[in-house]
């Protein structure tokens, strides 16, 4: 999966526009991601992340970085051995490119506007 384009509410990965929140797993992409608290990640928000059991996770924080991630969902991320790479969306983009050249098991969890 590549990420080539984002820009306020719009990502373009491998050729496809989205227009809502996405996870990134390597079997694809998951539309319409939604959280509990929209602007929070929460472990409960986790699960599809999970599912795909990653060595590391990106999350986009969302394009002016306004997603908050807790200390407990952080903590809880470590507990599971998953590294996190936590950064507004359009940092977190770049990361999410270059950890896949390093890490088979990179999943992202993008917040696309705010």
């Amino acid at each position: 999966m590549e990420i080539s384009d984002y820009r306020f509410g719009s990502i373009e990965v491998d050729g496809r526009r989205y227009t809502r929140d996405l996870i990134i797993t390597p079997q694809g992409v998951q539309e319409g991601w939604w959280r509990k608290e929209g602007h929070r990640l929460d472990r409960e928000d986790l699960s599809a992340v999970l599912a795909a059991r990653p060595q590391a996770l990106v999350v986009g924080t969302g394009y002016y970085g306004r997603m908050a991630i807790p200390g407990e969902t952080q903590a809880f991320l470590k507990e599971q051995g998953i590294a996190l790479h936590a950064a507004p969306t359009g940092e977190a983009v770049q990361t999410f490119n270059a950890l896949q050249k390093k890490c088979a098991r990179v999943v992202a969890a993008l917040h696309l506007s705010c």
